[in-house]
């Protein structure tokens, strides 16, 4: 359990410090863009009102707290099943980044009211119109992770006769 709580404070620190970091030192909200290594990875500014690539989006107030009340419903939900399940350590680690990155987005959704977003990858002459950041990398890795390396239950096999 320690591993998830440590996993989720370092994703959930990470994610909130990069969006400070591109809204207030890069000015990235202002300048809409900003071309890192193009077209590999470049900074461009989105207000995501929807869950992943802007699906959903919705500017009415329902729809926000509908995706603050399900994000914190299912971040209760993995870790209360990491915890009664006594998962090993990878597991332990996915569940922090799904957890950690989920509520990144959910302090965004509370504080703006849009999930900010603003990492832009292109590659192999199919250009990405989308826009992600590093809590939706974590949701999708600890996600990911938990799929690989959460093992069902063992049952116990019963002997004929």
């Amino acid at each position: 359990m320690r591993r998830l709580v440590i996993s989720g404070l370092v994703t959930f620190a990470a994610d909130q410090l990069s969006k400070l970091a591109v809204i207030r030192l890069v000015g990235l909200r202002e300048r809409g863009e900003v071309d890192v290594i193009d077209p590999l990875l470049n900074l461009r500014w989105a207000e995501n009102r929807g869950v992943n690539f802007g699906l959903f989006s919705n500017d009415a107030d329902l729809a926000r707290w509908g995706l603050i009340l399900i994000a914190l419903a299912i971040s209760a939900w993995v870790v209360i099943w990491v915890r009664r399940a006594k998962f090993g350590p990878w597991s332990e680690l996915s569940a922090g980044l799904l957890v950690g990155g989920a509520l990144g987005n959910v302090v965004d959704r509370l504080a703006y009211g849009y999930v900010a977003d603003f990492l832009n990858m292109t590659c192999c002459g199919i250009e990405n119109p989308y826009s992600f950041n590093v809590a939706d990398i974590a949701v999708f890795a600890g996600a990911l992770g938990l799929v690989l390396f959460t093992n069902p239950p063992k049952t116990r096999k019963r002997r004929a006769g």
